[in-house]
Protein backbone atom coordinates (compact mmCIF):
# COMPACT_ATOMS: atom_id res chain seq x y z
CA UNK A 1 0.00 0.00 0.00
CA UNK A 2 1.02 3.69 -0.70
CA UNK A 3 1.38 5.13 2.75
CA UNK A 4 2.75 8.06 1.48
CA UNK A 5 -0.28 9.12 -0.85
CA UNK A 6 -1.02 12.66 -0.07
CA UNK A 7 -5.44 12.95 -0.18
CA UNK A 8 -7.29 16.07 -1.59
CA UNK A 9 -10.48 17.38 0.02
CA UNK A 10 -12.39 15.85 -3.13
CA UNK A 11 -10.48 12.68 -2.52
CA UNK A 12 -11.68 12.65 0.78
CA UNK A 13 -15.47 13.52 0.21
CA UNK A 14 -15.59 10.92 -2.35
CA UNK A 15 -14.60 7.94 -0.10
CA UNK A 16 -16.63 9.57 2.74
CA UNK A 17 -19.78 9.04 0.71
CA UNK A 18 -18.08 5.55 -0.84
CA UNK A 19 -18.64 4.59 2.99
CA UNK A 20 -22.25 5.39 3.45
CA UNK A 21 -22.62 3.71 0.37
CA UNK A 22 -20.84 0.51 2.07
CA UNK A 23 -22.75 0.60 5.04
CA UNK A 24 -26.18 0.11 2.96
CA UNK A 25 -25.02 -3.41 2.70
CA UNK A 26 -24.98 -3.64 6.64
CA UNK A 27 -27.40 -6.45 6.93
CA UNK A 28 -26.73 -8.03 3.53
CA UNK A 29 -23.02 -8.41 2.18
CA UNK A 30 -22.04 -11.53 4.87
CA UNK A 31 -19.49 -13.79 4.07
CA UNK A 32 -18.53 -10.52 2.07
CA UNK A 33 -17.44 -7.51 3.60
CA UNK A 34 -19.35 -4.28 3.16
CA UNK A 35 -18.32 -2.19 0.08
CA UNK A 36 -19.05 1.36 -1.35
CA UNK A 37 -17.58 2.54 -4.87
CA UNK A 38 -17.86 6.28 -6.27
CA UNK A 39 -16.47 7.11 -9.87
CA UNK A 40 -15.98 10.32 -10.13
CA UNK A 41 -13.76 13.43 -11.77
CA UNK A 42 -12.75 15.97 -10.04
CA UNK A 43 -15.31 17.08 -7.76
CA UNK A 44 -17.82 15.54 -10.18
CA UNK A 45 -19.56 12.63 -9.12
CA UNK A 46 -20.13 10.56 -12.21
CA UNK A 47 -21.58 6.83 -10.40
CA UNK A 48 -22.20 4.92 -7.79
CA UNK A 49 -22.36 1.42 -6.50
CA UNK A 50 -22.29 -0.50 -3.28
CA UNK A 51 -22.27 -4.62 -2.59
CA UNK A 52 -25.16 -5.70 -2.05
CA UNK A 53 -25.34 -9.60 -0.74
CA UNK A 54 -23.13 -12.12 -1.86
CA UNK A 55 -22.85 -13.33 -5.60
CA UNK A 56 -24.48 -9.82 -6.39
CA UNK A 57 -22.18 -7.48 -8.45
CA UNK A 58 -19.51 -5.64 -6.11
CA UNK A 59 -19.51 -2.05 -5.37
CA UNK A 60 -17.13 -1.40 -8.06
CA UNK A 61 -18.72 -3.44 -10.50
CA UNK A 62 -22.12 -1.56 -9.96
CA UNK A 63 -20.64 1.76 -9.98
CA UNK A 64 -19.04 1.20 -13.52
CA UNK A 65 -22.21 -0.23 -14.84
CA UNK A 66 -23.60 2.71 -13.87
CA UNK A 67 -21.10 5.31 -15.14
CA UNK A 68 -20.80 3.58 -18.84
CA UNK A 69 -17.73 4.93 -21.35
CA UNK A 70 -18.36 8.50 -19.21
CA UNK A 71 -15.94 6.49 -16.30
CA UNK A 72 -13.09 6.43 -18.39
CA UNK A 73 -10.28 8.44 -17.52
CA UNK A 74 -11.68 8.76 -14.44
CA UNK A 75 -11.36 8.41 -10.57
CA UNK A 76 -12.59 5.05 -8.65
CA UNK A 77 -13.20 5.46 -4.82
CA UNK A 78 -13.28 2.34 -3.43
CA UNK A 79 -13.71 1.72 0.73
CA UNK A 80 -11.85 -2.07 0.18
CA UNK A 81 -8.98 -2.96 -2.04
CA UNK A 82 -10.12 -4.40 -5.25
CA UNK A 83 -10.35 -8.02 -5.70
CA UNK A 84 -8.18 -9.54 -7.97
CA UNK A 85 -9.40 -13.35 -8.04
CA UNK A 86 -12.39 -14.76 -8.91
CA UNK A 87 -15.01 -16.13 -6.56
CA UNK A 88 -19.13 -16.12 -7.19
CA UNK A 89 -18.36 -12.90 -9.22
CA UNK A 90 -15.04 -11.78 -11.80
CA UNK A 91 -12.01 -9.49 -10.40
CA UNK A 92 -13.15 -6.23 -10.05
CA UNK A 93 -9.27 -5.37 -10.53
CA UNK A 94 -9.85 -6.41 -14.39
CA UNK A 95 -13.32 -4.77 -14.70
CA UNK A 96 -11.70 -1.29 -13.27
CA UNK A 97 -8.89 -1.93 -16.19
CA UNK A 98 -12.03 -2.84 -19.04
CA UNK A 99 -13.27 0.59 -17.73
CA UNK A 100 -10.23 2.55 -18.56
CA UNK A 101 -9.97 4.10 -14.65
CA UNK A 102 -7.43 6.22 -14.51
CA UNK A 103 -6.53 6.11 -11.18
CA UNK A 104 -7.68 4.18 -8.20
CA UNK A 105 -7.94 5.36 -4.45
CA UNK A 106 -8.78 2.51 -2.09
CA UNK A 107 -9.77 3.04 1.92
CA UNK A 108 -8.00 -0.58 4.08
CA UNK A 109 -6.18 -3.60 2.40
CA UNK A 110 -8.11 -6.68 1.67
CA UNK A 111 -7.01 -8.89 4.71
CA UNK A 112 -7.91 -11.99 2.24
CA UNK A 113 -5.11 -13.93 1.80
CA UNK A 114 -6.29 -14.38 -2.10
CA UNK A 115 -6.21 -10.24 -2.45
CA UNK A 116 -3.51 -8.36 0.65
CA UNK A 117 -2.16 -6.27 -2.25
CA UNK A 118 -2.01 -7.98 -5.07
CA UNK A 119 -5.70 -6.23 -6.32
CA UNK A 120 -3.20 -3.13 -6.11
CA UNK A 121 -0.25 -4.79 -7.95
CA UNK A 122 -2.48 -5.80 -10.68
CA UNK A 123 -3.92 -2.26 -11.10
CA UNK A 124 -0.20 -1.01 -11.18
CA UNK A 125 0.54 -3.82 -13.74
CA UNK A 126 -2.30 -2.07 -16.15
CA UNK A 127 -0.61 1.43 -15.65
CA UNK A 128 -3.20 2.48 -13.32
CA UNK A 129 -2.80 5.65 -10.71
CA UNK A 130 -3.34 3.65 -7.18
CA UNK A 131 -3.01 5.17 -3.75
CA UNK A 132 -4.18 3.37 -0.48
CA UNK A 133 -5.08 4.18 3.20
CA UNK A 134 -7.69 6.63 2.74
CA UNK A 135 -9.78 6.61 5.81
CA UNK A 136 -8.93 2.68 6.23
CA UNK A 137 -9.74 2.70 9.88
CA UNK A 138 -13.41 3.58 9.21
CA UNK A 139 -13.41 0.73 6.47
CA UNK A 140 -12.10 -1.86 8.87
CA UNK A 141 -14.31 -0.72 11.26
CA UNK A 142 -16.85 -1.37 8.94
CA UNK A 143 -15.80 -4.57 8.17
CA UNK A 144 -14.46 -5.58 11.76
CA UNK A 145 -15.93 -8.88 11.78
CA UNK A 146 -14.51 -10.23 8.38
CA UNK A 147 -11.40 -8.68 9.11
CA UNK A 148 -11.08 -10.16 12.23
CA UNK A 149 -12.07 -14.08 10.66
CA UNK A 150 -9.80 -13.84 7.55
CA UNK A 151 -6.85 -13.21 10.30
CA UNK A 152 -7.10 -14.95 12.94
CA UNK A 153 -9.24 -17.60 11.58
CA UNK A 154 -13.09 -16.49 13.63
CA UNK A 155 -15.61 -14.35 13.68
CA UNK A 156 -16.00 -11.26 15.84
CA UNK A 157 -17.66 -12.19 19.01
CA UNK A 158 -20.09 -9.51 20.48
CA UNK A 159 -21.73 -10.05 23.92
CA UNK A 160 -24.99 -8.02 24.70
CA UNK A 161 -25.91 -8.38 28.18
CA UNK A 162 -29.23 -6.17 29.05
CA UNK A 163 -28.75 -5.48 33.09
CA UNK A 164 -30.19 -3.37 36.29
CA UNK A 165 -28.32 -0.27 37.64
CA UNK A 166 -26.86 -2.59 40.31
CA UNK A 167 -25.83 -5.52 37.65
CA UNK A 168 -28.36 -7.70 38.03
CA UNK A 169 -29.59 -9.49 34.64
CA UNK A 170 -32.62 -11.62 35.97
CA UNK A 171 -34.69 -12.18 38.89
CA UNK A 172 -33.47 -15.46 41.10
CA UNK A 173 -35.47 -17.91 38.88
CA UNK A 174 -34.27 -16.68 35.87
CA UNK A 175 -37.21 -14.04 34.71
CA UNK A 176 -36.02 -11.20 33.01
CA UNK A 177 -38.41 -9.82 30.30
CA UNK A 178 -38.46 -6.77 29.89
CA UNK A 179 -35.90 -5.73 31.88
CA UNK A 180 -35.09 -2.62 29.49
CA UNK A 181 -38.08 -0.04 27.69
CA UNK A 182 -38.67 -0.18 23.85
CA UNK A 183 -36.02 1.90 22.70
CA UNK A 184 -33.26 -0.69 23.87
CA UNK A 185 -35.08 -3.62 22.83
CA UNK A 186 -35.24 -1.99 19.08
CA UNK A 187 -31.57 -1.53 19.25
CA UNK A 188 -31.37 -5.32 19.69
CA UNK A 189 -33.05 -6.23 16.75
CA UNK A 190 -30.84 -3.68 14.94
CA UNK A 191 -28.04 -4.99 15.88
CA UNK A 192 -29.03 -8.81 15.30
CA UNK A 193 -30.17 -8.19 11.99
CA UNK A 194 -26.73 -6.91 11.21
CA UNK A 195 -25.26 -10.29 12.56
CA UNK A 196 -24.25 -13.33 10.73
CA UNK A 197 -25.22 -15.83 13.85
CA UNK A 198 -27.27 -15.31 16.91
CA UNK A 199 -25.14 -17.04 19.76
CA UNK A 200 -26.67 -18.51 22.99
CA UNK A 201 -26.83 -22.00 25.55
CA UNK A 202 -29.30 -24.58 26.42
CA UNK A 203 -29.58 -22.76 30.18
CA UNK A 204 -31.04 -19.15 28.37
CA UNK A 205 -32.92 -21.72 25.85
CA UNK A 206 -34.57 -23.86 29.03
CA UNK A 207 -35.26 -21.02 31.11
CA UNK A 208 -36.04 -17.98 28.55
CA UNK A 209 -37.56 -19.72 25.43
CA UNK A 210 -36.15 -16.73 23.03
CA UNK A 211 -37.01 -16.98 19.39
CA UNK A 212 -33.17 -14.88 18.88
CA UNK A 213 -35.21 -13.52 15.54
CA UNK A 214 -35.13 -10.47 13.91
CA UNK A 215 -38.92 -9.23 14.80
CA UNK A 216 -39.11 -5.77 13.92
CA UNK A 217 -40.06 -4.73 10.42
CA UNK A 218 -37.54 -2.33 8.26
CA UNK A 219 -34.64 -4.55 8.80
CA UNK A 220 -33.19 -5.47 5.26
CA UNK A 221 -31.93 -9.31 5.38
CA UNK A 222 -31.95 -12.30 2.70
CA UNK A 223 -32.50 -14.16 5.06
CA UNK A 224 -32.93 -14.56 9.33
CA UNK A 225 -29.63 -15.05 11.12
CA UNK A 226 -27.59 -18.39 11.93
CA UNK A 227 -29.26 -19.32 15.31
CA UNK A 228 -26.45 -21.29 17.21
CA UNK A 229 -27.61 -23.52 20.10
CA UNK A 230 -24.74 -24.97 22.40
CA UNK A 231 -25.66 -27.84 24.17
CA UNK A 232 -23.58 -30.39 24.81
CA UNK A 233 -26.43 -33.21 26.11
CA UNK A 234 -29.50 -32.20 23.57
CA UNK A 235 -31.28 -30.76 25.94
CA UNK A 236 -32.99 -28.85 24.07
CA UNK A 237 -36.86 -29.41 23.95
CA UNK A 238 -38.13 -30.25 20.14
CA UNK A 239 -41.07 -27.69 21.00
CA UNK A 240 -38.35 -24.95 21.83
CA UNK A 241 -39.13 -21.38 19.55
CA UNK A 242 -35.54 -21.02 18.78
CA UNK A 243 -36.15 -24.03 16.60
CA UNK A 244 -38.94 -22.80 14.65
CA UNK A 245 -38.97 -20.97 11.34
CA UNK A 246 -37.94 -19.08 9.98
CA UNK A 247 -34.16 -18.83 9.80
CA UNK A 248 -31.67 -22.12 9.95
CA UNK A 249 -30.56 -23.93 13.44
CA UNK A 250 -27.01 -25.00 14.32
CA UNK A 251 -26.76 -26.72 17.32
CA UNK A 252 -22.88 -27.92 18.52
CA UNK A 253 -23.39 -30.69 21.42
CA UNK A 254 -21.10 -34.14 21.65
CA UNK A 255 -22.18 -37.53 21.46
CA UNK A 256 -24.65 -39.93 19.67
CA UNK A 257 -28.04 -39.43 21.90
CA UNK A 258 -31.69 -40.31 20.96
CA UNK A 259 -32.40 -36.87 21.66
CA UNK A 260 -30.07 -35.91 19.22
CA UNK A 261 -32.19 -37.67 16.42
CA UNK A 262 -35.19 -36.36 17.17
CA UNK A 263 -33.59 -32.77 16.82
CA UNK A 264 -32.21 -33.66 13.29
CA UNK A 265 -35.48 -34.89 12.18
CA UNK A 266 -37.21 -31.74 12.84
CA UNK A 267 -34.61 -30.38 10.47
CA UNK A 268 -32.08 -28.92 12.97
CA UNK A 269 -28.62 -29.02 11.95
CA UNK A 270 -26.74 -31.05 14.54
CA UNK A 271 -22.70 -31.04 14.97
CA UNK A 272 -20.28 -32.59 17.08
CA UNK A 273 -17.45 -30.63 18.74
CA UNK A 274 -15.08 -31.66 21.36
CA UNK A 275 -15.79 -31.21 24.98
CA UNK A 276 -13.94 -28.88 27.63
CA UNK A 277 -14.92 -30.19 31.09
CA UNK A 278 -18.50 -31.60 30.07
CA UNK A 279 -19.09 -28.43 27.97
CA UNK A 280 -18.74 -27.72 24.60
CA UNK A 281 -15.41 -26.39 23.89
CA UNK A 282 -15.40 -22.76 22.80
CA UNK A 283 -12.64 -22.51 20.75
CA UNK A 284 -13.18 -25.48 18.50
CA UNK A 285 -17.00 -23.68 18.45
CA UNK A 286 -15.57 -20.16 17.42
CA UNK A 287 -13.27 -21.99 14.71
CA UNK A 288 -16.28 -23.77 13.34
CA UNK A 289 -18.17 -20.77 12.91
CA UNK A 290 -15.33 -19.24 10.96
CA UNK A 291 -15.06 -22.07 8.74
CA UNK A 292 -18.72 -21.56 8.33
CA UNK A 293 -17.74 -18.26 6.59
CA UNK A 294 -19.52 -16.34 9.84
CA UNK A 295 -18.46 -12.86 10.54
CA UNK A 296 -20.26 -11.68 13.66
CA UNK A 297 -21.68 -13.53 16.40
CA UNK A 298 -24.12 -11.64 18.73
CA UNK A 299 -24.38 -13.50 21.79
CA UNK A 300 -27.33 -13.32 23.71
CA UNK A 301 -26.89 -15.99 26.73
CA UNK A 302 -26.78 -16.02 30.38
CA UNK A 303 -24.18 -15.92 33.05
CA UNK A 304 -22.93 -19.21 32.34
CA UNK A 305 -21.72 -18.46 29.03
CA UNK A 306 -21.19 -14.98 29.28
CA UNK A 307 -18.86 -15.68 32.61
CA UNK A 308 -16.91 -18.49 29.98
CA UNK A 309 -16.53 -16.32 26.73
CA UNK A 310 -14.81 -14.01 29.02
CA UNK A 311 -13.10 -15.79 31.02
CA UNK A 312 -11.44 -17.45 27.49
CA UNK A 313 -10.59 -13.95 26.58
CA UNK A 314 -13.06 -14.62 23.65
CA UNK A 315 -15.05 -11.41 23.85
CA UNK A 316 -14.53 -8.73 21.21
CA UNK A 317 -16.89 -6.04 22.10
CA UNK A 318 -19.68 -5.82 25.00
CA UNK A 319 -23.29 -3.93 24.58
CA UNK A 320 -24.57 -3.41 28.00
CA UNK A 321 -28.23 -1.89 27.83
CA UNK A 322 -28.22 -0.89 31.65
CA UNK A 323 -32.15 -0.37 32.78
CA UNK A 324 -32.99 2.23 34.70
CA UNK A 325 -34.24 -0.37 38.28
CA UNK A 326 -32.64 -2.09 40.74
CA UNK A 327 -33.51 -5.83 40.85
CA UNK A 328 -31.49 -6.52 44.08
CA UNK A 329 -28.61 -8.99 45.64
CA UNK A 330 -30.85 -12.08 45.33
CA UNK A 331 -31.09 -11.59 41.75
CA UNK A 332 -28.34 -12.91 38.89
CA UNK A 333 -25.53 -11.64 37.89
CA UNK A 334 -24.04 -10.34 34.49
CA UNK A 335 -20.70 -13.04 34.01
CA UNK A 336 -20.20 -16.50 36.33
CA UNK A 337 -16.22 -16.53 36.44
CA UNK A 338 -13.97 -18.28 38.88
CA UNK A 339 -13.56 -16.29 42.16
CA UNK A 340 -10.52 -13.26 41.74
CA UNK A 341 -7.88 -13.52 44.90
CA UNK A 342 -5.66 -10.81 42.86
CA UNK A 343 -7.49 -7.34 41.43
CA UNK A 344 -4.53 -7.11 39.21
CA UNK A 345 -6.07 -10.02 37.67
CA UNK A 346 -9.43 -8.78 36.76
CA UNK A 347 -10.86 -8.49 33.24
CA UNK A 348 -10.82 -4.64 32.47
CA UNK A 349 -12.15 -2.87 29.39
CA UNK A 350 -12.54 0.39 27.69
CA UNK A 351 -15.50 2.40 27.45
CA UNK A 352 -16.23 3.11 23.68
CA UNK A 353 -19.92 4.94 23.13
CA UNK A 354 -22.53 5.71 25.31
CA UNK A 355 -26.17 6.22 24.16
CA UNK A 356 -29.37 7.07 25.41
CA UNK A 357 -32.40 4.84 24.91
CA UNK A 358 -35.45 6.00 26.38
CA UNK A 359 -34.68 5.92 29.94
CA UNK A 360 -32.05 2.96 29.27
CA UNK A 361 -28.27 3.98 28.51
CA UNK A 362 -26.26 1.42 26.10
CA UNK A 363 -22.68 1.00 26.79
CA UNK A 364 -20.24 -0.24 24.19
CA UNK A 365 -16.67 -1.25 25.72
CA UNK A 366 -13.93 -3.34 24.08
CA UNK A 367 -11.48 -5.98 26.25
CA UNK A 368 -8.48 -3.77 27.54
CA UNK A 369 -6.21 -7.10 26.93
CA UNK A 370 -6.54 -8.54 23.52
CA UNK A 371 -8.93 -11.06 22.54
CA UNK A 372 -7.34 -14.78 22.90
CA UNK A 373 -6.83 -17.43 21.21
CA UNK A 374 -8.65 -20.66 20.14
CA UNK A 375 -6.09 -23.11 20.71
Amino acid sequence: MNTKATFTVDDRRHMARALELAARGLNTTHPNPRVGCVIASGSTVIAEGWHVRAGGHHAEAAALAKAGEAGRGATAYVTLEPCCHTGRTPPCTAALIAAGIRRVVYGAADPNRRVNGGGEQALRAAGIEVSGGLLAAESERLNAGFVLRMRRGWPLVRTKIAASLDGRTALADGRSQWLTGEAAREDVQRWRARSAAILTGVGTVLTDDPALTVREAGQALPAQPLRVLLDSRFRTPPVARVLAKPGDVLLLGAGADVRRAALMAQGVQVETVPLDAGRVDLAAMLRRLGELEINEVWVEAGPTLNGALLTAGLVDELLVYLAASVLGTSARGMFDIPPLTDLAARPEFRLQSVRHLGDDLRLIYTPRAPSGSPH
